[in-house]
């Protein structure tokens, strides 16, 4: 899922002026994932949950990601006629991912070394707390993907009446806002990592587990920010 985001972005060129439905769905997604990514953060440094500290992390690399793909629209919007920007305005969202790849991976090797930490030095956690919240993320996430569920299968309809025109449909494809549809599902399943070690911790003991997501969540954001890397980095020296 991660690899077919880094190659949809690696062809995302947003030209003309941006799809006014699409910019604002994904604001409105933007904000929720904000808001849980802070939720999520805190409740894991409050409770000592590495499974929650690590989805919340996760979640802020999908909150970079749509931040970036909003950007983007937006500077297409505002610079569409600008005779200044002859080849487009894409590059700005290039830009802004690259920079914010690098500060993920770090964000993802300091989770990866946090939870090595609690293996060697394990805390207590606050199961019950902890759950609520991941429970919360998650349901973030679900109202997240119904938000842009609606936009998406639109999107898919239409090309479906254009099928005898391959040349119209990849031009008219909105690879950003598939980009951010793919990021939404992928924090979902990232939730359910998290939820999945708390129970196990909570019912039968393995505490293990918690930290063990943490691991899996920061690799996750490593192979992530790796891809997004690679491919903003080639098309900012293309």
């Amino acid at each position: 899922m991660h690899d077919n985001f880094a190659r949809n972005y690696s062809h995302s060129h947003i030209t003309g002026v941006a799809r006014p439905v699409n910019e604002r769905r994904t604001l409105q997604v933007v904000i929720l994932t904000l808001v849980t990514m802070v939720a999520e953060i805190s409740a894991g440094y409050i409770t000592g949950s590495m499974a929650l500290l690590a989805d919340g992390w996760h979640m802020g690399t999908h909150a970079f990601a749509l931040g970036i793909s909003f950007s983007a629209y937006v500077l297409a919007r505002r610079h569409a006629d600008s005779p200044s920007f002859s080849f487009g305005t894409g590059k700005f969202g290039v830009l802004a991912g690259y920079s914010s790849a690098l500060f993920l991976g770090a964000a993802a090797l300091f989770m990866i070394y946090q939870s090595i930490f609690r293996f060697v030095h394990p805390v207590n956690i606050a199961f019950n707390e902890a759950i609520f919240v991941a429970v919360i993320g998650l349901i973030v996430n679900i109202v997240s993907i119904l938000i842009l569920q609606d936009r998406e299968h639109h999107h898919h309809h239409e090309h479906n009446h254009e099928h005898d025109n391959k040349h119209n449909h990849s031009h008219h494809q909105d690879h950003n806002y598939r980009a951010a549809y793919l990021h939404v599902i992928a924090d979902a399943l990232t939730s359910l990592l998290a939820i999945t070690a708390l129970l196990l911790g909570k019912f039968y003991g393995l505490i293990f587990m918690d930290p063990v997501m943490g691991i899996v969540g920061g690799v996750m954001i490593c192979r992530w920010s790796y891809h997004l890397i690679r491919a903003t980095a080639f098309i900012l020296v293309d």
